[in-house]
């Protein structure tokens, strides 16, 4: 069963999955001889694990282990019956971070969207290190599944500017594509937030739906089709010409 794990967490985009299987007669870890009986007694307690469980490691980036290891125990909690479907469970889920570094361009980028305002206790922390940032953001989530998500936004022309800069803008840029938001913001824009829920989803889970397709008004199939519209559906080449589009198709491979 580890090597079915071991193959599951790689489908779920990790290299690999790290065990330690605490059994009647000890610790069975293929690990164990390199980290030593100290360190995997101190792992133990940290994870409060005891006598018939079974420790799972990924090791990758955060945003890699914490999803794959995310499936993980989503996949467990179904197979082996942890999850009650009779029960709605519901949590908020805040302190995202409020930037994230984009390696390609090396400057920061936003992980919600570039509007979010910080948290007022970490402002300070934009000038010294931005990624220990949190956002005002916040989502709820009932059995596993985002039902909503919402923040509050920035409401001052000096911090959306700051955030801008952050993010790799010159001043000219900025003027020229938020020039309009952020002059009416001299005009004592008030704090304003807000949330958006899915009720799409939210019926999925009451009603105990297997696919979010099934509360769908208006679904498409497993290829992006909607049968009821029979889109997306053929374009004459006149139509293409109104709007000024051109169909360009890659060059044939040899």
């Amino acid at each position: 069963e580890i090597d079915g794990l071991t193959e599951l967490a790689r489908t779920f985009g990790a290299k690999g999955l790290a065990t330690a299987a605490w059994l009647p007669d000890g610790i069975k870890s293929a690990f164990r001889q390199h980290v030593g009986d100290e360190v995997m007694a101190q792992l133990c307690e940290a994870l409060g694990a005891h006598e018939g469980d079974l420790i799972l490691i990924v090791a990758d980036r955060e945003a890699t282990t914490n999803g794959v290891l995310h499936r993980l125990r989503d996949h467990l909690g179904a197979r082996l019956g942890l999850a009650d479907p009779n029960v709605l469970a519901l949590c908020w889920v805040v302190d995202f971070p409020l930037l994230e570094h984009d390696e390609s361009r090396g400057a920061w980028t936003f992980t919600h969207n570039p509007f979010c305002a910080p948290k007022d206790s970490d402002i300070h922390l934009l000038d010294a290190n931005p990624g220990e940032a949190s956002s005002k953001q916040y989502d709820i989530i009932c059995n596993g599944f985002e039902i909503g998500g919402g923040s509050v936004r920035i409401h001052t022309r000096a911090l959306q500017e700051r955030i801008f800069h952050l993010m790799g803008y010159s001043a000219e840029q900025i003027q020229a594509l938020f020039g309009t938001m952020l002059d009416a913001f001299e005009y004592g824009a008030p704090p304003h937030g807000g949330i958006a829920l899915g009720l799409d989803r939210i019926i999925a889970i009451l009603c105990g739906a297997s696919t979010i397709r099934d509360a769908i008004a208006f679904p498409k199939n497993q290829v992006a089709r909607d049968l009821l519209m029979g889109a997306p559906s053929q374009v004459t080449a006149t139509q293409l010409e109104e709007l000024s589009v051109r169909v360009a198709l890659p060059p044939a491979s040899v």
